[in-house]
């Protein structure tokens, strides 16, 4: 910190795993001010991670740009600071990251430390770890990070400190010390008074701890402000029930000096001399950062990009005050519009649709990265001339979406009278945009995962049903694993001849791609083998043995069924599948008692015995799979039982009612765990009959 000039650091090792760094040290700042970041994975994207990940040095000299590139960093610690992550390296061998804190600088201040110079710090510590383990020390993490004491500028002796302190109680307003843990170290007897605590009551105590008025997070958040930025603070609080006091924050290396004024709401200090003090270290307030917080949790349970625009457009003008707002992706080289709020479609007319190259702010910013604040609609036109007076919007915020260094749209925000927005504002909707980015890009891996699922599910299932005369069919499917919808549950129907048919249902190990691609493989060689005639005992010991050749390490189980519709027959076999539910035309339903075989591909010899049952009119015959009846804690024999009550409490109606009536309840009594296949098949009575079914 000395030797780069900075007023705090840290400094993060990496664990024995290979994969985490964990903060080890601290100075000019407490370790807890870091909490968020004691223990961070490589992979995570945050500032100490990328420098060791990427083996380079980030440099974020502005909260702006913070809040731009890392929006979780910046509202973790959302104060006026800039910073540097520098990676500890020593040839190939990472060790570490230092962490530098140093003041935005205004200008008139110096403008913070030289890369040069933090690159060459950063060798010497590389070198000094390297040297450490050469010699058999153990370098890693402690088990809790641990801050330095910031040594004083210079000694004093008791006298001086003496005339110091009587010095200070001559003054008019009150005086008080905090350490950077924020415990008063020395308190003046008019201090004590205004905050209405004895000294003894407050030395070695946080104000937001002894003083009961001192409660609200907001103290603590000003004084976490003056440390970490290292910037003067200034506020105003009134004690119970109306006294008010300006508090004056000015900080150091080694704690906060705090001046305390009796005042009066917006009033300057009683008796104290006019000062020209700026004071650039105020935190964002607490209640935007909360809204942000609240529209992060909301936009991390967004799933698609349908929903991030839903809950943007929703959102974002009640927690801002803003008139309008809309969301503009990047397709295909132009921009479009994928939601608004507040805005008619004809307002919006001359941008949607338009070339990347377009010179308007809601597309410039796409190639610039920054964010576009105007203040008034002469701002605006001063930059884009061609842009349009809009009834009743005085001022606009523009926003670029950016994702992993990748431009995926804009947001722009708009007001019904002119707003300047303040540094403070500009990170926190800078940071609100980057987190909208976010959410939209995994929206659109989401949107896209759906897609690719439902066009190889779709491959992988059959299109439609075979008309059959006499049959009255419905299907049903749903995977379980939300993102990805695929799984391995499977169903068929095959036409045999004029009058025969074969049923089939199964059940792939596991519900995810791997199952998927087992099931595109074995449902095809099980239908081939139904369509020949063969018998369902036939049909599953061919199969049995092609799985097993196969040796994918995955069992299947299968029921298969040979509908004879000229003799109302079924012939049922199963492969360790659940037993079908029969409910007769008298109403009464059952679970079917089937001689058991064994899953397929397991034992090639396996054999399969066959039942065979009368198929009258009116009785339907319902082959599931487990996600259908499968309930945690509930008996598996008790659940297909449940399922049989159902189909006998069921009105008569078409098997698709029915099947959605099913699936419905299926869903409504608890959480499913695994794929649903549901085939439903009903002997029509005289005059019905049945119509093909489209399954994608």
């Amino acid at each position: 910190m000395r030797d780069t000039g900075v007023h705090a650091g840290a400094v993060f090792l990496l664990a024995s795993d290979g994969r985490t760094l964990r903060l080890e040290v601290t100075a000019g700042m407490p370790a807890e001010y870091l909490a968020p970041w004691f223990g961070v994975a490589l992979s995570s994207p945050v500032p100490v991670a990328e420098a060791v990940r990427e083996r380079r040095l980030v440099w974020l000299g502005h909260p702006q740009e913070l809040a731009r590139r890392y929006p979780r960093t910046a509202i973790a610690l959302p104060y006026h600071y800039a910073v540097a992550a520098a990676p500890i390296l020593t040839g190939t061998t990472a060790w570490g990251t230092l962490l530098l804190f140093w003041p935005v600088s205004d200008g008139a201040g110096p403008a913070g430390p030289s890369r040069e110079r933090v690159g060459a710090v950063c060798r010497r510590l590389g070198r000094f770890l390297r040297d450490a383990a050469d010699t058999g020390h153990a370098v890693g993490p402690a088990p809790l990070p641990r801050t330095l004491p910031q040594p004083p500028a210079r000694k004093r002796d008791p006298a001086e400190a003496l005339a110091a302190a009587d010095f200070v109680e001559r003054l008019p307003e009150g005086s008080c010390s905090l350490d950077l843990e924020g415990r008063f170290t020395y308190v003046s007897a008019t201090a004590a008074d205004l905050l209405g605590a004895g000294i003894s009551d407050l030395i070695g105590t946080r104000p937001w701890q002894s003083l009961s008025w001192c409660s609200d997070p907001a103290f603590e958040d000003r004084y976490r402000a003056a440390v970490v930025s290292r910037k003067p603070g200034y506020f105003t609080t009134m004690l119970p029930p109306d006294r008010w006091l300006a508090f004056e924050l000015y900080p150091d290396g080694s704690g906060v000096s705090v001046r305390i004024s009796p005042t009066g709401p917006g009033v300057a200090s009683q008796g104290a001399p006019a000062r020209t003090e700026t004071f650039q270290g105020e935190p964002i307030a607490l209640g935007e950062l909360y809204r942000v917080l609240h529209l992060a949790a909301a936009l991390s349970e967004a799933v698609g990009v349908g929903d991030v625009v839903d809950l943007v457009t929703a959102e974002m003008l009640p927690a801002f005050g803003a008139r309008t707002v809309a969301l503009l992706a990047a397709e295909d080289g132009r921009m479009r519009i994928i939601g608004c709020r507040g805005y008619s479609p004809r307002l919006l007319e001359h941008i949607d649709g338009a070339p990347l190259t377009h010179p308007a702010p809601a597309v410039q910013i796409l190639a610039t990265g920054v964010p576009a604040f105007f203040a008034t609609f002469e701002e605006l036109a001063g930059t884009y001339p061609p842009a349009p007076r809009l009834d009743g919007l005085q001022a606009w915020a523009f926003l670029p979406l950016i994702a992993s260094g990748r431009p995926l749209g804009s947001c722009v925000l708009a007001f019904d009278r002119p707003h300047s927005f303040s540094d403070n504002e500009r990170v926190v909707f800078t940071a609100l945009a980057g987190l909208i980015a976010q959410a939209l890009e995994r929206g659109r891996l989401y949107d896209t995962a759906q897609e690719l699922a439902k066009t190889l599910q779709a491959a992988l299932l059959p299109d439609s049903l075979p008309d059959l005369p006499g049959l009255d069919v419905a299907v049903r499917y749903l995977p379980s694993v939300r993102g990805m919808d695929i799984g391995g549950d499977f169903y068929d129907l095959v036409r045999v001849d004029g009058t025969t048919a074969a049923a089939i249902i199964g059940d792939v190990q596991g519900h995810n791609v791997t199952a998927a691609a087992l099931m595109g493989r074995i449902r095809p060689a099980i239908r081939t083998y139904a369509a020949t005639g063969a018998t369902p005992a036939q049909v599953l010991a061919q199969a049995n043995r092609q799985l097993v050749d196969m040796d994918s390490g995955r069992f299947v189980s299968c029921l298969c069924a040979r509908l004879d519709l000229a003799r109302r027959r079924v012939v049922l076999a199963t492969a360790g599948h659940l037993s079908p539910v029969v409910r007769h035309p008298d109403g009464h339903a059952e679970v079917l008692t089937l001689p058991p075989g064994l899953l397929l591909g397991i034992d090639p010899d396996a054999d399969y015995p066959s039942t065979e049952i009368p198929l009258t009119p009116g009785t339907v015959l319902a082959l599931y799979t487990d996600g259908l009846v499968e309930t945690p804690g509930v008996d598996l024999d008790a659940a297909m039982a449940g399922l049989a009550a159902q189909l006998a409490q069921a009105r008569p109606q078409p098997m698709d009612k029915l099947a959605t009536a099913l699936i419905d309840h299926a869903r409504q009594t608890a959480a499913r765990t695994d794929d649903i296949a549901l085939l439903l098949i009903m002997l029509a009575t005289t005059g019905e009959g049945a119509q093909p079914r489209d399954l994608r």
